[in-house]
């Protein structure tokens, strides 16, 4: 295939065309629709003439037609997210006792609020340094000391809000953790 400046081409094995705007050996550099250039060995690319692809040497109809079929089949497919799923918690923390450790025969109360403290402190570090935006922390309704003792923790971060979880899904035993990107906790 003889390609020259200004020609329309077509990359192989990739949803990109453009034009030719420099040659040099076999290495073509095009500038695409969206004003890219980028560089292409000639063999990867097939010159188009209005809407119709020109038969070169290198390629039969049949390879020609198989290749661009390819082609066609793999442009990427987005699935569009759902509004109520973006918004939906990415990390869920139980704070039950019984999911932190495998028995709390012989913890004190203290104890077991201590352990239950720490995993949600660790979490929410957890949450900020890999730049997590939500995190629910699920605490049960019990006696409310742990949702108040979480609270009072959250209290102490510049850079989240807390509110009660969603209550169709978590009924009243749960609090969630929304982190600002933009900001710097205290600790």
């Amino acid at each position: 295939m003889h390609l020259s400046l200004g020609d329309t081409v077509s990359v192989l094995d990739e949803d990109i065309s453009g034009k030719v705007i420099r040659l040099s050996d076999c290495i073509v550099t095009i500038e695409t629709n969206d004003g890219f250039e980028l560089e292409f060995f000639q063999r990867e690319l097939v010159k188009i003439e209005g809407d119709t692809i020109l038969k070169t040497h290198i390629f039969s109809k049949s390879s020609m037609h198989d290749a661009l079929a390819q082609k066609d089949t793999k442009k990427r497919k987005i699935t569009p997210r759902k509004s109520k799923e973006r918004y939906q918690p990415t990390l869920e923390v139980d704070l039950h006792i019984h999911q932190l450790t495998p028995s709390s025969k012989g913890m004190s109360n203290h104890d077991m609020l201590s352990l239950q403290l720490d995993t949600a402190r660790r979490q929410l570090e957890f949450a900020i340094r890999k730049r997590i935006q939500k995190i629910v922390f699920i605490h049960g309704v019990g006696e409310g000391i742990l949702k108040l003792e979480l609270e009072y923790l959250f209290a102490r971060y510049d850079n989240v809000k807390f509110y009660d979880a969603n209550f169709q899904k978590y009924g009243v035993g749960a609090t969630e953790v929304y982190i600002f990107q933009n900001k710097l906790s205290k600790n």
